[in-house]
């Protein structure tokens, strides 16, 4: 695709979208923390709870970013026949993309995204205003299916609207990278067992999911469902969770954790889509907790299935590599890789950071379109330090369209990585973050010193 014309059509697109019916901000979108440059010397306890720990910039100056990106909106990962129409007899938004692709919505989104972390980087003086960049400077980078290829095109446009950025992407089209593949390198049976062990943590997280089960039904009426009456559908049930480790193969589980989530999935991107909040609820009027609590069934499910240790450090250990060679790289002043969800929670898992819960979203850890973003700055004396927060638009803005700029940014959420001190401004010293890394790096090692069968 051509970036001019990813640009132009993205904004076509917006404003289409606005015209056959999105909504008007429907609360004000007051972010959790300005851009960087506009950080105030000291926050709020409020402020705090919201934007994560802490941190200011003031005295630093800024000089890489490298991003990890999920997707922006797709379309259900299911098509027609799948568990979408068996179990429920509503039908679904009618998707402006095929199976598992990025939306229109999607791509004006990003696009929008992009121009905004241009105006960033623009005024806190790591690019210049229409830089055409040198081939070093930048990279974009991106898993090998459409939507990840999508996202990384429609985010340039924005974000280099008159140079002709190469998208890079390294498997076969609509395949999965062994970069951004969250596969298992890593296999042994004594390993298996102890994995599946620490998959089994998160029972109580599973049990407690049954609100949200309940939920899920009563809004898709799956009880009266043709599928439920037939018997075809699965009684839902809270502990019957079977898993697969297999080598070369990304964790994965049967049963009603699988089911629930591929509905949530569709039934909270449809919320995104549709206009009218009713209707995207198939007729129930539901609050902001009610669409938290069905999406919080896609947050432990990925979290099961990704963000226990041992499986953390085995499924990231490629990307984990690709970030950290990029952070390291000479001479780059920004890097787009764009991946998935189970993306960006294994690598946060294997690098340790602490649990959280974002504000201003229904999808808790890795909302739809966030950005993982590690910023190399630097102070007077050329010391490097490392901040690492996530970016993320709210349901609102998401509905909406909503122009992101400098003035009304998306939310920033900074992260915590366990057993590591900041700086009195809130930064890691980016020593220490590298070493951070290698201990990852070396944990995947260990795992066959430790678990060889």
């Amino acid at each position: 695709m051509n970036r001019k014309t990813a640009i132009l059509q993205a904004a076509a697109l917006s404003v289409l979208l606005s015209a056959c019916g999105a909504p008007a901000s429907e609360e004000a979108a007051e972010p959790a923390v300005t851009e960087p440059a506009e950080t105030e010397e000291t926050a709020s306890s409020e402020e705090e709870k919201q934007a994560g720990a802490y941190v200011s910039t003031e005295n630093y100056t800024l000089k890489e970013v490298v991003v990890l990106s999920r997707h922006n909106i797709r379309s259900p990962l299911t098509g027609g026949g799948s568990v979408l129409d068996t179990s429920t007899d509503h039908e679904w938004f009618h998707w402006t993309s095929k199976a598992s692709e990025l939306s229109l919505r999607g791509g004006a989104l990003e696009t929008m995204m992009g121009q905004y972390f241009r105006k960033w980087l623009e005024a806190q003086g790591v690019m210049e205003e229409n830089e055409m960049p040198s081939e070093d400077a930048v990279r974009f980078y991106a898993n090998a299916k459409q939507r990840t290829i999508a996202t990384a095109n429609y985010f340039s446009s924005g974000f280099l609207p008159v140079a002709d950025v190469n998208i890079e992407y390294h498997a076969e089209y609509d395949t999965m990278d062994p970069v951004f593949n969250p596969v298992l390198g890593f296999m042994s049976d004594s390993y298996a067992k102890a994995a599946e062990d620490g998959m089994h943590e998160y029972d109580d997280e599973i049990a407690a999911l049954a609100p949200s089960y309940e939920l899920l039904k009563e809004v898709i009426d799956y009880e009266q469902s043709q599928g439920c009456q037939s018997g075809s559908c699965p009684v839902f049930s809270t502990n019957d969770s079977v898993f697969t480790l297999a080598q070369g193969k990304e964790p994965s589980v049967k049963g009603t954790l699988k089911t629930a989530c591929s509905l949530a999935d569709a039934l909270v991107l449809q919320y995104y889509e549709e206009p009218d909040k009713v209707k995207a609820g198939f007729g129930k009027d539901l609050s902001e907790a009610d669409w938290e609590s069905i999406s919080k069934i896609k947050d432990v499910y990925s979290e099961v299935l990704f963000c226990s240790p041992l499986i953390a450090v085995n499924a990231a250990n490629p990307l984990l590599h690709e970030i950290h060679n990029e952070l390291n790289q000479e001479g780059r002043k920004f890097s787009f890789l764009c991946g998935h969800d189970s993306n960006v929670l294994s690598v946060l898992a294997a690098l340790g950071a602490e649990h959280y819960e974002l504000p201003h979203a229904i999808e808790k850890q890795t909302p739809i379109g966030c950005k993982l973003l590690f910023e190399k700055w630097t102070d007077a004396d050329n010391e490097e330090f490392v901040r690492i927060r996530l970016v993320y638009e709210s349901p609102d803005q998401l509905r909406s369209l909503s122009m992101v700029t400098p003035e009304t940014p998306p939310y920033s959420y900074d992260l915590t990585l366990s057993g590591l001190q900041r700086n009195d401004d809130g930064l890691y010293r980016f020593a220490d973050v590298m070493e951070r890394f290698n201990e990852a790096f070396a944990a995947y090692d260990q795992l066959e010193k430790d678990y060889a069968d």
